[in-house]
């Protein structure tokens, strides 16, 4: 009996998630995710999660002041994220998400049904991801975690 044949792409994840806040750590994380798509011919899924908790303690019209600000990140992130993905051959999805950056960040890779996570290691900038997202996510997780400095 001989030995199996080697199959050529099958390894690898099918679906990776990246979440991006525009943060250089998060941005790099995109770099590093779309290298992945590319070399496993995965879909890339970018996830722009915009945090509400912020806006709940702002009167109506500083949280929508807010809210039209994150909404213009959110776009200007995608621009560049679809921009790049064109130039590279990959297939992406660009999602924004309101709500708290964990949850929605682990919903999306549970309803996508992901194989692999990238992200960006937390910062300390309001805007950005809050914490010790990147920790939570790896304990918490059931899909492999890549955590970008």
């Amino acid at each position: 009996m001989g030995s199996p044949g080697f199959e050529l792409g099958t390894d690898g994840p099918k679906r990776i998630l990246v979440g991006v806040d525009g943060s250089d750590s998060s941005m790099r994380a995109a770099a590093y995710a779309s290298g992945m798509a590319r070399r496993h011919g995965s879909t890339l899924i970018v996830v722009y999660v915009v945090p509400t908790s912020a806006l709940a303690a702002q009167s109506a019209l500083t949280a929508g002041a807010m809210l039209a600000t994150q909404a213009e990140i959110g776009k200007d992130i995608e621009e560049q994220v679809v921009a790049g993905m064109r130039r590279l051959g990959i297939t992406a999805e660009f999602v924004v998400r309101y709500g708290n950056p964990y949850r929605e960040l682990f919903d999306v890779a549970e309803q996508r049904q992901v194989e692999a996570v990238v992200i960006g290691s937390s910062t300390r900038s309001g805007r950005r991801f809050i914490g010790s997202l990147a920790g939570r996510l790896v304990r918490d997780a059931v899909w492999p975690i890549t955590v970008v400095p």
